[in-house]
């Protein structure tokens, strides 16, 4: 793992903007349900948007490292613009990367790493979240193209005006022995029978874009499958290991936040005549949080460096996503314990860091789907 001087100076300005365009605004946001395009923008503007991909498709260029540091920085003051730029990056951009044909690249991905549009991902379903290949949504051939019918739920930047379209994984036959067949599409915002509706009454996460979307008899041409026909599961499994590390990020940066709220308050509270940070209990209690903060960081930038030397990182993917999300919660645990009635009211971020970090456990996967990943790679099916 190399942190070089270029990753130093893109955390001090990833956090000198986070601290002041995003933290000013963060909780209205949150308290209103809003997604703000307008910080959306700027954070294309600060470059936060296809960080990985090539300049000659309109990318920054850089590395898994500079992709987990911007995004754990983000998350260090929000959950949800952390939220817009991870799944924008790994989940919206990634497919169309990795997976796409030239021509498909030239057309959409300089649009997508400025930030002047957003792309979502359709995988999740009412009917299948864990179980990714029990797809319903339906692509069946036509002259010319694909016809899909379907429904997506819980996707992430789907439904803004800054969308301008989506990955969708649909059943184009079958394997036999009852196994779908799975291919990738690339369907347009605006394309005839495709809709998107706002989900609102959200846990976390409350200021970005979470949307259900639908399709009715939707076109689209033989153009628009990504890849190959069938490779489907495979693009979009793929697509969630690089999104684990995103999640992992998010995960540190949220632990790294409700840490800092919690040492200030407790330097500053005092209870019988001492600041509480002088109790054993307390100190102790924020001496784990930093330990646990440190190793996953560690451990989740050691699995950039796989990616970045384009190893096999599918189960450290896992454990770092695993870790890095529960032990969010644990520290954000915690870090509300050491605010007392305080840290249960909206006035103080850690509320705040305390319910974003819920969907960390589950988005990307489930910590149980990534126990079970890490268990198959440990032999334990053998």
């Amino acid at each position: 793992m190399m942190f070089s001087e270029t990753h130093q100076i893109l955390r001090e300005s990833v956090r000198k903007f986070a601290e002041g365009e995003i933290a000013p605004i963060a909780r209205d946001l949150d308290r209103k349900e809003q997604f703000s395009e307008e910080l959306t923008r700027k954070m294309g503007t600060l470059g936060l948007f296809g960080i990985i991909v090539p300049e000659s498709y309109g990318g920054h260029g850089m590395d898994y490292l500079a992709y987990a540091v911007a995004c754990e920085e983000i998350a260090r003051v929000d959950g949800s613009q952390a939220a817009t730029i991870t799944a924008h990056n790994s989940l919206g951009i990634g497919p169309l990367y990795y997976f796409g044909n030239d021509a498909q690249r030239k057309k959409y991905l300089p649009q997508l790493c400025t930030g002047e549009k957003l792309w979502a991902f359709g995988l999740t379903e009412p009917g299948a979240g864990s179980d990714s290949r029990g797809s319903k949504t339906v692509a069946k051939k036509t002259d010319g193209g694909w016809i899909i019918n379907g429904a997506k739920i819980f996707i992430t930047n789907g439904a803004s005006a800054m969308n301008t379209g989506v990955t969708v994984q649909a059943v184009t036959g079958s394997k036999g022995e009852g196994k779908p067949e799975l291919s990738c599409f690339i369907v347009e915002r605006g394309t005839k029978g495709f809709s998107a509706k706002a989900m609102h009454g959200k846990l976390m996460w409350r200021a970005s874009d979470t949307s259900e979307l639908y399709f009715d008899n939707v076109f689209v041409p033989d153009e628009n499958l990504l890849g190959r026909q069938g490779d489907g599961s495979r693009q979009m499994l793929a697509t969630l290991d690089r999104g684990k590390i995103g999640i992992a990020a998010m995960g540190v940066g949220c632990a790294q936040g409700a840490y800092e709220k919690a040492l200030a308050y407790a330097k500053e509270r005092r209870q019988f005549n001492h600041p509480i940070a002088h109790f054993q209990s307390i100190a102790f209690a924020l001496a784990d949080m930093h330990m646990k903060i440190e190793l996953a960081r560690t451990y989740l930038y050691n699995v950039c460096a796989l990616a970045d030397a384009q190893q096999p990182f599918t189960k450290e993917a896992a454990m770092a996503k695993l870790y890095s999300s529960e032990i969010a919660g644990e520290v954000t645990d915690m870090a509300v314990q050491i605010h007392g009635g305080y840290g249960l009211m909206e006035e103080y971020d850690v509320e705040r860091f305390w319910r974003d970090h819920r969907l960390l456990r589950i988005g990307e996967g489930t910590s149980e789907i990534q126990r079970l990943i890490i268990s198959r790679h440990i032999g334990c099916n053998d």
